[in-house]
């Protein structure tokens, strides 16, 4: 009866030692596998990913400056008398006013009759319209501001021109490529800066480059001073942390 009662409790022993020992090999096992996760992001090579800008503001170097105009007449050969008129007003106001003769292109009016179109309005009182244009396309940049107003003195001397949006004034910047190089060399620069100041606070050193993307150039202006342009370029640079 003594021995039962031994065996019974070995028994029962066994059985509460298996659910210690499964635990604790449970956890044995996961330890290594957290440790063994550790060491590989330990090992794991780390990045930071900046960006850095540059920007300059320039004056445009071109100017496309058209002066269109109209005249009306019910005779044709009045019509052509009154473009000339007014285009040799024009030329003069232009060349008067600094503009080398190499910038100007004149070109041929065109002529619309009235009459011939398909549909016809009621209140049409002049047959024949002339429209035409001369077009400045000059370095002289601040000598055709200049003469943009001074236009009224057109005016008084009866030659209205057209203020239409195909018409309106286009102010350029084309030395682009002479600033890139520069540009990008700064926008890198920047970048390697902001990486520096994140490596530092983060307790690391700014290793290689590991990858660099230079964004698109930007040329914009605002439309009060349309002649100043600012240019702008972004460059992502990829730098590895030790």
């Amino acid at each position: 009866m003594i021995m039962e009662n031994c065996e019974k409790s070995k028994c029962n022993c066994c059985r509460m030692l298996l659910p210690s020992i499964a635990i604790a090999a449970g956890l044995a096992l996961l330890g290594l596998f957290v440790s063994k996760g550790l060491t590989k992001i330990a090992n794991q090579e780390q990045y930071v990913t900046v960006k850095g800008l540059a920007e300059r503001e320039v004056m445009a170097n071109r100017v496309v400056w058209a002066l269109p105009y109209k005249c009306v007449s019910n005779d044709m050969q009045q019509l052509y008398d009154e473009i000339e008129k007014n285009r040799e007003i024009v030329l003069s106001f232009i060349r008067e006013g600094g503009i080398i003769e190499e910038a100007i292109i004149i070109s041929a009016p065109a002529v619309t009759d009235r009459l011939a179109q398909s549909y016809i309005p009621d209140n049409v009182k002049y047959r024949y319209q002339a429209e035409a244009v001369i077009t400045v396309i000059s370095p002289q940049v601040e000598k055709v501001i200049e003469l943009m107003g001074e236009q009224i003195e057109l005016m008084k001397e009866g030659v209205i021109i057209s203020n239409e949006y195909n018409y309106q004034t286009q102010f350029e910047y084309t030395g682009l490529n002479d600033i890139k190089p520069e540009m990008v060399e700064e926008a890198t620069r920047n970048a390697r800066a902001v990486a520096q100041k994140f490596a530092e606070d983060s307790d690391c050193k700014l290793g290689n480059i590991r990858q660099a993307t230079q964004g698109q150039f930007s040329i914009t202006s605002d439309e009060t001073t349309p002649q100043i342009k600012n240019i702008r370029v972004v460059t992502t640079v990829k730098y590895e942390l030790k």
